[in-house]
Parts: structure tokens; sequence; C-alpha cells
């Protein structure tokens, strides 16, 4: 009698028997299989979330009192504090780098509600925060040679492995919020998603600053499928900066494509040197 095909727990587990190339397609539908409950478990979560949100009484993201999901004093704590914030060392090929705070307290954990645990609530506090940090950087810096044209918002891309364990994607969310801002304050600014992968990175966490620029050296890639830029100059977008490694991979790509990057704005930044 001919072996029991099983497929198991995890790839070359129990098998079974048969042809490699048979092996071969069922170690490929249990990756599927994988992907599928990865996906299906990353918008459940975000779904969950956001019932929640509806039927229990809320409370601050950054401290837990009672009400709004940002309360007055975590707001302020966010949005009041904007400024140049540059990796130390700074790294060659960074744009000039603004944030809206510093990456620690009560936005650090705004900031973790909304990446890790679905608050998307917090989507508009966020884009407000880093359309203020682009106000007062391009008032700051004195930008009116690039600020008064047309120019292009683009969100540094996740990887597709982390959009879909977290079901959304923080910063194209936050991309679109804030391009909505900005054109409420009068600037001619559009969304770009033209930023995507080339190939899969190692996780950043742990790594020192040249490390983290050997992991994404090459990684990021304006392809030849992506729509035309709807502008030459471009304003890079992301929620935190840490050493620049991830904003200089994603000026190089954009420069690579005839796209000038004078300016990227994150949420918050770290404190790291190293």
């Amino acid at each position: 009698m001919a072996p029991r095909e099983v497929v198991g727990d995890a790839p070359g587990e129990a098998l079974g028997g048969g042809s490699a190339r048979s092996r071969w397609w069922r170690r490929k539908e249990w990756w599927a299989r994988r992907e599928k409950l990865s996906v299906a478990g990353g918008i459940l979560v975000r779904v969950l979330s956001a019932v929640l949100d509806l039927v229990l009484p809320q409370a601050c993201a950054g401290c837990g009192a009672k009400g709004a999901r940002c309360c007055p004093g975590c707001l302020a704590e966010l949005v009041g504090a904007p400024a140049r914030r540059l990796p130390e060392p700074v790294p060659s090929g960074m744009p000039d780098c603004w944030s809206a705070a510093p990456y620690d307290g009560a936005v650090r954990k705004a900031i973790v509600a909304y990446k890790e645990h679905g608050a998307v609530a917090l989507a508009g506090v966020l884009a407000e925060a880093a359309a203020f940090t682009v106000v007062r950087a391009i008032t700051g810096i004195g930008a009116t040679s690039w600020a008064d044209r047309p120019f292009a918002v683009v969100p540094v891309p996740s990887a597709r492995r982390t959009r879909r364990h977290r079901g959304h994607d923080p910063v194209g969310r936050l991309a679109v919020l804030v391009t909505g801002q900005l054109r409420a304050y009068g600037m001619r600014a559009e969304t770009w998603t033209g930023l995507s992968q080339s190939r899969r990175v190692a996780d950043q966490a742990g790594l020192s600053s040249a490390e983290r620029s050997s992991n994404l050296a090459g990684s990021l890639q304006v392809p030849e499928a992506a729509k035309v830029p709807p502008a030459a100059c471009a304003l890079l977008l992301d929620d935190i900066v840490t050493t620049g490694a991830t904003l200089v991979e994603a000026t190089r790509a954009l420069r690579s494509a005839g796209v000038r990057v004078p300016l990227a704005v994150t949420v918050a930044a770290t404190r790291r040197r190293s």
C-alpha cells in the first residue's frame, strides 16, 4: 500500500511519499495556506479593533485617560515641538529631515498603537502632526523654491509581509491624509506611491547604523511599471527616523528615477546615536 500523504504543520514535516515534484507542490500549498492565514489574521485584528473602538469606552493611547483616543495633553506632546531632527552621525545621502516629536512617552505609545495594534482612529492626529511639521519645516528653511510648485508626497513602503501581518499600511494611510491637509493649506501636494521593495530585507531591530545601511542598500526602487510621478520634486514621509538608513535608501531610489528629494518628514525621531 502506498504511504499516506499528509501535509504537516511545517514544510518538510510528514510530507509523505511521492515524487520530488509532488512534495514540492505540497510545500508550495502549505506556504500558500500560511500566507492566507497571516493575511486573514491581520485583517481580523484590525476589524475587531475598529469594532471595539465603537462599542467600548475609549481611552487615550498615550496615557490611558478615558475619553478621546488622543487626549489634549498627549496631543500637545505630539504637535508641540516640530523640529529638524537628523540622526547622529548624519549618513551620506540623507535629505533634510524634520519630525513632529521625539519617539518616547505618549508619542511612542500612540505610534505603536496605530501601527501594531490597529488603532486606525489615531491616523488623523498623527497625520495632522506630520502635516504641521511639513509647514514648519518649509517655513524654517525658506523652501519656497519647491514648495510653491507641485510636489509628490511619497510614503516609505513597508515590506509586503509586514503589511499583511498588520492588516493595513500605516504610512500609506498617513500619506493620503497628510496630502489632504497640505492641500487644505493651499499647497499643491499629491500622494504618489511610486516606491516599492525590490528585495527582502532582514528585520532592522537591533542592527547598528552600518548594518542597517548594508541591509537596506538597493532594497527600494521605482519600478518601470510605476505611474509617472506627479512632480519632479518629492517630500518623503515615514513614521519614525532612527539611523536614517531607510530615508537614505528611499532618497537614492527616487533620485535614480530623476525625482528630487529636498525634505523628509516623520512623525517621530529616536534619540539613537549609533
